[in-house]
């Protein structure tokens, strides 16, 4: 019997007006508060795998959620968001095919 696919989203992040090309991504402003929040989204299992893109300037998250607007009501608890240190640039749906973990 084959295996039922899994659906993750694919969100990417980048740069929001308020970030702060001086500073590092760990000296940006909030970065307590948004790293405390991430880390409990891993907790929960909302982000699968996350974590920047060669100069930080994107992250990439896998996110198990229900939808497009989960994401975003989410999200909106993030200080990084909230306060403009990064945007949600995309959110797709991924429909998982292959796994080479198994």
């Amino acid at each position: 019997m084959p295996k039922q696919p899994l659906t993750y989203f694919v969100v990417t992040l980048e740069r929001g007006d308020n970030w702060d090309n001086k500073r590092s991504m760990r000296e940006q402003k909030y970065w307590d508060e948004h790293a405390k929040l991430m880390d409990a989204f891993v907790d929960d299992g909302f982000i699968v795998l996350g974590g920047p893109l060669d100069s930080e300037e994107k992250v990439l998250l896998i996110i198990n959620a229900e939808s497009r607007q989960a994401i975003e009501t989410r999200f909106a608890s993030d200080p990084w968001i909230s306060e403009g240190v990064r945007r949600i640039a995309k959110v797709e749906r991924w429909q998982i095919l292959l796994d080479g973990r198994q």
